[in-house]
């Protein structure tokens, strides 16, 4: 306040401010204030959540124990001896340095192909799959009597992986009976390994069923020349033309040199005795039995215009037909030998095709067999129990703090008034509402009433008897 002599006036600013209308700021409240409300809650509705409790709990007991178990069998093979190159032995040893895969992304972008990947491939395809349908009945298993479905439900029972470090694959059948999982385990091997060896497509393999249909061919004519060789040989009596002249060359020459000597004696008998002695006679005789085998020896009078034209009571060929029989006998011959010799290399490349063809042919190694399970694997009842009343509590802790909450709020509400009115709409459309004009309404009410009376009397004739 100034002293001006006349008048005083008072130094009074005005507030800042003014004329605008003050809004209150509610006090924001803290968490722990807002913490021990709720709890007082759930405190004093503690029955309901013990009742709740216990009823999850029965609820998750009955789930657990009416689902049915589930048994898995596992078996691992090993990875096959050709499955990777010296490159992928880099790239192996590199993605284990870096520890980033490198070497399976490297064989994926260039290609290379993994026999563990091939063995999936066999395992999750509609041949074996089919297969195993057949030979355990799975149809009936699934109750099911499409093919298409009951493969399908096979595929989600089993579970094939391949380690990417060790190459093992793993698989893992699920089914509800434990025997029929080991065994169809166990069959995926077997289906495995008789699919690979049909279906090999290496080098070794098209050798070898070129080489089998080669050796059949060869066999037939093999077999047809060694009949005609056998024929021309027993129809005259060619066993060995070669051996054969030269011993009847040595016969010849024998019995020419017996003939001159028996004509030398002849001649000297004669200068002694006459012609009737008996001595002179056997040595005329002998010299005569000389020339006749020397005829026969020579072939005299027989034709050489054909080898069949000799008489199947003759021995052997006269030296007149074996130049004859030679040509033939020769050819026969070596048509035999020629033969013998492609069929004794086809055999040996066969045999050694059958080898490569077996080490190209990636092999089925079995690691770890698949045995009977001895314990369920499906389902966790301990967990399901715990869940079902985790979540039932859960659910009444949620109902408690929702009902105290809806019950805070104002009457006169737009979203208390709406659901208000929408839970009067779904109750007038109950089957305990009266009927308002629709049939199906009307019927679901009937059958209410009759229920609801049966429970009643049921009600009042345990009552007295309590």
């Amino acid at each position: 306040m100034t002293q001006t002599g006349t008048k005083p006036q008072l130094d009074i600013e005005p507030p800042p401010h003014i004329g605008e209308l003050a809004v209150p700021q509610e006090a924001v409240p803290e968490p722990r204030d807002l913490l021990i409300p709720r709890l007082r809650l759930l405190w004093d509705a503690r029955k309901l959540l013990l009742r709740s409790a216990i009823a999850g709990l029965l609820l998750g007991a009955l789930i657990a124990f009416l689902v049915p178990k589930r048994f898995d069998s596992t078996t691992q093979l090993m990875p096959p001896d050709n499955q990777s190159s010296s490159g992928m032995a880099m790239l192996a040893a590199l993605s284990a340095r870096t520890g980033n895969g490198l070497g399976s992304v490297a064989g994926d972008l260039l290609g290379v192909k993994t026999s563990g990947a091939l063995f999936i491939g066999i395992l999750r395809s509609r041949t074996v799959e089919d297969r195993l349908i057949e030979r355990f009945d799975l149809k009936n298993v699934y109750w099911t009597k499409s093919q298409d479905t009951a493969r399908r439900k096979l595929e989600e029972n089993t579970a094939i992986s391949e380690d990417r470090k060790s190459g093992i694959l793993t698989i893992t059948v699920s089914d509800h009976d434990p025997k029929r999982a080991a065994a169809i385990a166990q069959a995926y091997v077997v289906e495995l390994d008789r699919l690979v060896a049909q279906v090999s497509t290496s080098s070794a393999r098209r050798q070898r069923e070129f080489l089998e249909e080669r050796l059949k061919t060869v066999q037939t004519d093999l077999e047809s020349a060694e009949k005609e060789f056998s024929q021309f040989s027993s129809k005259n009596n060619a066993i060995d033309i070669k051996e054969q002249g030269r011993a009847m060359v040595e016969a010849a020459a024998t019995l020419e040199g017996q003939l001159i000597a028996a004509k030398s004696e002849l001649q000297g008998l004669k200068q002694i005795y006459s012609d009737n002695n008996v001595r002179v006679r056997s040595t005329q005789a002998r010299i005569a039995e000389l020339q006749n085998q020397l005829e026969r020896i020579a072939g005299k009078g027989e034709s050489t215009s054909s080898a069949a034209s000799l008489q199947g009571e003759v021995l052997y060929p006269s030296i007149r037909k074996l130049p004859l029989l030679g040509v033939a006998f020769a050819d026969l011959y070596r048509r035999t030998k020629v033969q013998e010799a492609v069929f004794e290399a086809l055999t040996q490349q066969y045999e050694l095709a059958k080898v490569q063809e077996a080490k190209e042919t990636p092999s089925v190694k079995v690691l770890d067999e698949a045995r009977v399970p001895e314990k369920k694997s499906y389902p966790p009842r301990l967990t399901i129990m715990f869940l079902a009343t985790f979540f039932a509590v859960a659910a009444a802790s949620l109902f408690t703090l929702g009902r105290a909450r809806w019950a805070e709020v104002d009457e006169g509400a737009p979203g208390k008034v709406l659901a208000g009115e929408v839970f009067q709409t779904v109750n007038a459309r109950m089957p305990w509402a009266t009927p308002n004009g629709s049939r199906t309404q009307a019927a679901a009410h009937r059958v209410w009433t009759r229920f609801a009376r049966r429970r009643g009397s049921a009600e009042e004739v345990e009552g007295p008897q309590k």
